[in-house]
């Protein structure tokens, strides 16, 4: 059991360590003397994503970390959502080109797909969840909006950025842009930042209670 003034551990439920890398970043310097995130463990099996909402895929993902680890966690989920194909591939963004896709695979659908079309409007969406080993549950989403390029520019970043152009941004795809300037105005930059002002705010106020 934990001192009352110390971090509360939670284990980051993502196993893509480009996410991990990203949610660092994000939260460097937020949760500070609140929260420790410790790595989900080696051993710990892939939790099969069934849910058919972007929270119920981060929900199932952190309940099977908590169960796993006996502590608290933290999990995520992201989609992106193209106007002209319905809002696909959504919740099956990482999957779009099938199980074992890569990057490049899901990349080359997406764009076979909106050949030759205009008005590619789309965004990126992100929950970010938090399940405390108490039982509770903080959800935060997270918006971007912005548009499919026409092909793709720039090497940094990971999955669909480099053909997403955000609406915020000056006209550079997420991976021709900066870390930091691509967190300031992602989804998962906005979605991880609301959800440390939540449990700074629980967690903080549950000591002082």
């Amino acid at each position: 059991m934990t001192s009352a003034g110390a971090p509360v551990r939670l284990v980051l439920a993502s196993a893509n360590a480009h996410k991990v890398v990203e949610i660092a970043e994000i939260l460097a310097g937020e949760l500070a003397g609140v929260v420790e995130l410790v790595p989900r463990p080696t051993e710990v099996p892939d939790v099969d994503e069934t849910g058919s909402t972007l929270e119920e895929n981060a929900r199932l993902k952190a309940l099977a970390i908590a169960s796993a680890t006996g502590l608290g966690a933290v999990a995520d989920d992201s989609g992106l959502e193209v106007d002209l194909l319905g809002g696909a591939p959504g919740v099956h963004s990482a999957r779009y080109a099938g199980v074992a896709a890569s990057y490049e695979d899901n990349v080359s659908k997406l764009l076979g797909a909106l050949e030759g079309s205009s008005g590619r409007t789309a965004r990126f969406r992100t929950v970010a969840l938090a399940r405390l080993a108490d039982g509770r549950e903080l959800a935060c989403e997270g918006v971007v909006e912005g548009h499919i390029a026409e092909r793709p520019s720039g090497t940094a970043g990971f999955g669909y950025d480099p053909v997403f152009v955000p609406v915020e941004g000056n006209g550079q795809t997420f991976a021709e842009m900066p870390a930091a300037a691509k967190h300031a105005i992602s989804a998962r930059g906005r979605a991880f930042r609301a959800l440390a002002g939540l449990l700074r705010s629980e967690l903080v106020g549950a000591r002082e209670a």
